[in-house]
């Protein structure tokens, strides 16, 4: 009785093993099913890596300025002036160009020159060139050639404000180079800063009450 009892009692025991065993077999299938996965040693699933950013320039000061050498601009020649050099009034003259470009104010003061004193020798011409040039400097009177030429009332050739055209010829010629000797300097005449001039045959009242400087030719000069 004994016996059974204590076999009954082991068999129970014996079973009873069986089922925890089951059972704990049952929830090591379902942890694996279950579980995550396996992380195998030489395979690791990871994010992928972005490369990596290439290194900033590095950025190297100079102890010294760099200094470039820039090329020189190349200057335009400036315009030769035709040679003046001479011991007498004519003697310039023969150096000094009659053609070539004039400005409008140079073409009023050849102009004056021209249709006031053609007939007069050169220096007479220079005389009146250097009135004009006078004027022009003057705080009493315009301030340009063109301007001093068409003054009212003041040169006999001149008709409404306007100068009429000389001929061409050897006396237009001529007093385009009085007038760029006058203008430049190149002689100097001897009516000095007179202002004013008036022909011989002709007495103004008016020059009485100024201080002359000279007469040349047919031409009397005062300031």
């Amino acid at each position: 009785m004994k016996v059974s009892k204590l076999r009954t009692a082991a068999l129970a025991v014996a079973l009873l093993g069986t089922g925890w065993y089951a059972m704990a077999q049952g929830d090591g299938a379902f942890a694996q099913d279950t579980a995550e996965p396996a992380v195998i040693a030489g395979s690791q699933i990871q994010d992928p890596v972005e490369p990596a950013a290439e290194p900033a320039p590095e950025v190297r000061f100079v102890a010294e300025p760099v200094v470039q050498e820039i090329p020189a601009e190349t200057e335009q020649p400036a315009e030769p002036e035709a040679p003046v050099a001479g011991n007498s009034l004519n003697e310039v003259m023969a150096n000094v160009p009659h053609d070539g470009d004039m400005s409008a104010d140079m073409q009023c003061l050849a102009k004056a020159v021209y249709f006031e004193s053609r007939g007069e020798p050169v220096a007479g011409q220079l005389a009146v060139a250097t009135v004009i040039i006078n004027r022009a400097d003057s705080s009493r009177f315009p301030d340009t050639y063109c301007s001093v030429v068409k003054q009212r009332s003041q040169f006999s050739f001149v008709k409404g404000g306007r100068i009429p055209e000389p001929r061409s010829g050897a006396a237009w010629n001529r007093a385009r180079k009085v007038a760029r000797i006058a203008h430049r300097g190149l002689w100097e005449s001897e009516v000095g800063d007179a202002l004013y001039f008036h022909a011989t045959y002709v007495k103004p009242r008016w020059a009485s009450r100024m201080t002359r400087r000279a007469k040349i030719s047919t031409h009397v000069f005062y300031r």
